[in-house]
């Protein structure tokens, strides 16, 4: 049995991150999932969070917003509407788009305003947990 898989994460923007790795765990709707090699086929919805993959056995961290990850045997991928690392985090930035998250929700007027509000939420959320595990 192959000791690693091919990963992509992919943002509408760019390549985020593209090479073998060992291990990966990615946010899912119900729980932190983890994938190695030879995983069986699946396609699931990724959360907002911190997905971590092990390249040479050191933990890398992404954090990601919703989107799609397909898992196969051999290969991952992520597509996920946006990726960072937690270093290139502003956490006042991320702060202000929470704050600014909250009064929407506070304020939504329709379905639609109220479900933006929850995903512009959970990414600030994302975002500020991520900035603190620099």
């Amino acid at each position: 049995m192959e000791k690693t898989f091919q990963l992509e994460i992919v943002t509408p923007e760019r390549q985020f991150f593209t090479g073998p790795v060992e291990s990966l765990m990615l946010p899912a709707l119900d729980g932190e999932y983890g994938v190695l090699p030879g995983h069986e086929p699946v396609v699931t919805a990724v959360e907002p969070g911190e997905a971590r993959y092990k390249v040479d056995g050191v933990w890398h961290s992404v954090i990601v917003t919703q989107g799609l990850a397909e898992l196969m045997s051999d290969y991952a991928i992520l597509l996920v509407a946006a990726a960072e690392r937690p270093e290139d985090i502003d956490a006042a930035r991320a702060q202000r788009a929470k704050e600014r998250a909250q009064e929407r929700l506070r304020q939504h007027g329709s379905q639609r305003e109220y479900h933006r509000g929850k995903a512009a939420l959970a990414r600030a959320n994302a975002r500020l947990h991520g900035s603190k595990h620099r």
